[in-house]
């Protein structure tokens, strides 16, 4: 403020003044200009003050973008057609007429539904080149049509109820595995979901031995069936199960794996999108008592 040097100018040039009034009058006034100028200031420094910080650095893009576990890589060598459906992803075989692997995210919401399976057919897939797999191919072969993705995974929706019976989501499986021990992984796979939240299932076909075919399109019988299942919540986890493709008993839980000895298994390498260090920890791991 100023408001001494302009006294000081003040006195020297109406100092000779003789009147009081017009002394008084002009002191005033300038003492009135002094302090308007402090306040028009003071209104200008606030203003500054409140603007709003608005940040110029842009979030990067692959930061905020999911990653996406439902796309594995086969070996090299192998045919594949990837279909995306809308409750799973299927990487389908034409020459063996069965899937390489069928993969999907399992939602605690998804676990529930009301749409059911009484009504849906087994249909062959138009959406892959002929020779396919159909319905027919199954009859009297004493193979059921056995669901990778499974039906009761997809109640919350009618359209998913229906394309999880297209024949590209389906092997022939005995019918003592289908119907026991692996329908029981799958209920357990339902109540991990609900646990978690979410969990990532990728399952399908081994392919070992002597071949074996049915019906008029040869679809190729395999020897062993696999499932892998990876979460998120509360730590990253991944765990493998491997079985016969025969009646016999096999518990579940004494079917317990690594993801790495499934890929070895298969030549397929799983959750391929996932950072080096987490993927090579969580795929070495076979233990049960985590879940």
């Amino acid at each position: 403020m100023e408001t001494p040097c302009c006294i000081s100018l003040f006195f020297r040039t109406f100092a000779p003044m003789t009147n009081k009034s017009s002394y008084t009058i002009l002191f005033a006034l300038l003492l009135l200009t002094a302090c308007k100028g402090q306040t028009q200031q003071s209104e200008t420094v606030l203003t500054e003050q409140i603007e709003p910080f608005v940040s110029t650095t842009a979030v990067p893009q692959s930061l905020t973008e999911p990653v996406n576990l439902l796309k594995q890589r086969v070996g090299r060598g192998t045919s594949e057609i990837l279909i995306e459906r809308l409750g799973y992803t299927t990487s389908y075989n034409k020459q063996r007429k069965t899937p390489n692997w069928v993969a999907w995210t399992l939602t605690k919401q998804h676990t529930y539904g009301n749409h059911q399976r009484q009504n849906e057919r087994f249909e062959e897939d138009k959406d892959v080149p002929t020779p396919r797999a159909t319905y027919q191919d199954y009859y009297n072969s004493r193979y059921d049509r056995g669901h990778m993705c499974p039906a009761g995974d997809n109640k919350w929706h009618q359209e998913a109820m229906t394309q999880s019976f297209l024949m590209t989501n389906i092997c022939p499986q005995n019918h003592g595995l289908n119907k026991n021990d692996w329908n029981s992984l799958e209920m357990k796979c339902r109540n991990w979901a609900r646990q978690y939240g979410e969990i990532t299932i990728v399952c399908g076909p081994i392919f070992e031995g002597e071949p074996k075919y049915i019906g008029r399109n040869k679809v190729q019988v395999p020897s062993g069936f696999f499932k892998v299942v990876y979460r998120e919540k509360p730590q990253k986890k991944a765990i493998g199960f491997i079985f016969r493709n025969d009646g016999s008993s096999q518990p579940w839980h004494e079917q317990v794996c690594s993801v790495d000895d499934v890929e070895e298994r298969t030549g397929y390498d799983f959750f391929p999108q996932l950072p080096d260090d987490v993927e090579n920890l969580i795929e070495s791991e076979e233990t049960l008592r985590d879940w």
